[in-house]
This record gives C-alpha cells, structure tokens and sequence, in this order.
C-alpha cells in the first residue's frame, strides 16, 4: 500500500440522529458529497501512522464529532470542534441554496449563474473554516474539506 492511499477515508457515515426529511436537492448534494469524498480523498490525522480510516460525523450539544477509526473498526481518534464558527456561513449557504433551486425552474440562466457563484463562494469559504479549525490536528486538502463542510452542512440541518 502507498503511503498516499493510506492516509484517505475510505468510510464515511454520518451520525444522524434527529434525521429531519431533506429536499430532494439537499439529500442530492449529500449523496454527491459522499461519493466524491471516498473516490478522493486526503485525510491525515496528525501523529498517525496511516489507515486507510473510516469516519464517523457527527454533532452533539453544538459541537461538530470527527469519529476516526481504522478499517478494522478499531478506535483511533476523535476530534470535537466547536460548530460556532460556522454558522454564519451553513446559514447563508442554506440560503443562498434554497434561491438557487427555486430560480433553477423559471430564472434566465444569468441570476441562475450569479446565485451558483454565490453559493460556491459560500462553500469556499466554509471549506476555509473548515481547514483553519483542522490545522494541527487533521491534514486534509482543498477538495476533500469542501466535501465534508456539504456533509457538516447536512448533519447541522438535521441536528
């Protein structure tokens, strides 16, 4: 095994225990969230001498669950981080989804584009957060933070 593919996720479930029915579009962009995530992926907690790991996401009391386990099922970390610093932008993000599936039926493809681009900034800026709060403790790239703000996103309309 290269030492690339053992620092990836190649398991990730969401702990969803307040599970509130989804629009059809959000379940969407988690469902895309998930498999772009485990087709690539960087994922390095600190320290560690390699997985591949799964991942187990979750949210209790306001604070943000990063269950980390080897394939083995073994235990093999768990970071808590507060969700504080990311509401502001789950907030905006959520709303600025919710006009964008509702102009995508009947807005010309200009406000449909200027909406799109907010809400890719949006995630952006999330995914950013996201890196900040992880920096020392789990190493992950551009791509692969982007992918778990969705999944943060998802887990916080739920919980």
């Amino acid at each position: 095994m290269t030492e690339a593919s053992s620092f990836r996720l190649t398991e990730v479930k969401l702990e969803e225990r307040n599970a509130v029915r989804c629009t059809r579009e959000i379940e969407h962009e988690r469902e895309v969230a998930l498999y772009d995530l485990l087709e690539t992926n960087s994922f390095r907690p600190v320290g560690s001498h390699g997985g591949p790991y799964q991942l187990v996401l979750g949210i209790e009391a306001n604070r943000l669950i990063f269950d980390i386990r080897l394939m083995s099922g073994e235990a093999h970390g768990k970071l808590i981080l507060s969700l504080s610093p990311f509401r502001r932008v789950i907030k905006d993000y959520f709303q600025v989804c919710e006009s964008y599936f509702k102009a995508i039926p009947n807005q010309p493809s200009s406000r449909i584009e200027v909406l799109d681009m907010g809400r890719r900034g949006l995630h952006d800026e999330g995914a950013a957060i996201l890196l900040e709060r992880l920096k020392g403790k789990i190493e992950v790239d551009l791509n692969t933070a982007r992918r778990l703000f969705t999944l943060i996103c998802v887990l916080h309309l739920k919980g």
